[in-house]
């Protein structure tokens, strides 16, 4: 095992040790490859690691590595969505039917009764295409390594989803659901003009640098320095071989869990959320107007607004942000409302569904008051 961190003199938060054992013990007692932590404090950034990035050649994780985000994707969705709104090229209140005529349709959906809104705050009630038992077949079993490189198109997802009975009526309920934000993307490519990779990079990635930030597509690799992810195939066995599944198609995750990126351009692009670079103020109190999710319909204690979510840790801090988990990896970006705290958490494996008693430690310690 190798542990790497950088520590400044005075340190920048309280809880860096109790990080640092955390990192380690996920490595030594919960079995993941590696893990790392970005935790910044104003101006003063404090990156640590545990474990490796490739098992085959036990290099280390390092702060410049790119991994999948999993969900964290749909805050960047959002963050275009509402962009876009500010610039009346589109409105919340605007259907689906209007922007995608036809698409929704069947089995109960309905997409001239399910608005923008409905769809970034998880009401529209669709069923989420991900749940569809041949998609959980692909993805979630050891018959991922025969399906790893499917091109999937962003229709092709929501025709799984319709094929199935909706949840609940639009504006009913509250559901996680994939499909909504496969659909805003969508909606992201006809209202600006160009394709979702090309409106995260013209309109978050270049303005604030974040050069190691993109949406892939089809490509199945990276374009830079990476950790490898590695995967049990949701085999229950705690012996279960991990396998390397570091090059897969993300097109499953179309605008959902798609995007590629590293701990210090998350960290950025949060600051800059929550510290309201990127939205006007209008903009920003819809992102941030946030809904206690009934109990059982996620995660238990959590709140939601527009493609982001909020908890308070047990050391009474509340934070902001999303949660990811895509094929071999789980990460987790978090900060404080004002933005001047933030941090960014990923493990190179997808066992433990989720290890979130792992990152809420992680985050408690690292939010911890000053004593």
């Amino acid at each position: 095992m190798t542990t790497q961190a950088t520590t400044p003199a005075n340190l920048i938060v309280p809880g860096q040790a109790e990080v640092q054992r955390l990192l380690d013990a996920a490595v030594t007692e919960q079995n993941y490859p590696g893990m790392i932590a970005e935790i910044r404090n104003g101006s003063q950034h404090w990156f640590a690691s545990a474990g490796v990035a490739d098992t085959a050649t036990g290099s280390p994780r390092t702060a410049q590595e790119q991994f999948r985000v999993g969900s964290i994707t749909k805050t960047f969705t959002a963050t275009l969505v509402l962009q876009l709104a500010a610039e009346y090229q589109l409105s919340l209140d605007d259907t689906v039917e209007q922007w995608l005529p036809g698409l929704v349709q069947g089995n109960g959906h309905d997409g001239t009764k399910i608005t923008i809104r409905h769809l970034l705050n998880h009401t529209s009630g669709i069923y989420a295409y991900t749940l569809d038992e041949g998609m959980l077949e692909r993805y979630w079993t050891p018959k991922l390594l025969e399906h790893r490189f499917d091109k999937l198109t962003p229709e092709d997802l929501v025709k799984i989803a319709v094929s199935h009975p909706v949840d609940f009526q639009p504006g009913q309920d509250w559901g996680y659901s994939n499909t909504n934000f496969v659909l805003a993307a969508m909606i992201v490519e006809k209202a600006a003009g160009m394709s979702y990779a090309d409106a995260l990079a013209y309109r978050i990635a270049r303005p604030l640098k974040l050069t190691g930030t993109y949406a892939p597509g089809h490509e199945t690799g990276f374009r830079g320095p990476h950790t490898h992810s590695y995967s049990k195939l949701m085999l229950p066995d705690a012996d279960a071989p991990a396998h390397d599944v570091t090059e897969l198609s993300p097109s499953y995750a179309f605008g959902v869990g798609e995007i590629i990126s590293t701990a210090a351009d998350l960290g950025t692009f949060l600051n800059a959320l929550l510290s309201g670079r990127l939205l006007p103020p209008a903009q920003q109190s819809e992102m941030f107007t946030m809904t206690p999710v009934p109990d059982g319909k996620w995660l238990d204690g959590y709140s939601y607004g527009l493609g982001i979510s909020s908890l308070t840790l047990p050391g009474g801090t509340t934070v902001y942000g999303h949660g990811g988990m895509i094929t071999g990896t789980w990460s987790y970006l978090y900060g404080t409302r004002d933005g001047k705290r933030v941090v960014t958490q990923n493990v190179n494996g997808d066992w433990g569904m989720p290890p979130m008693g792992l990152f809420i430690d992680v985050l408690d310690a690292a939010f911890r008051p000053a004593v």
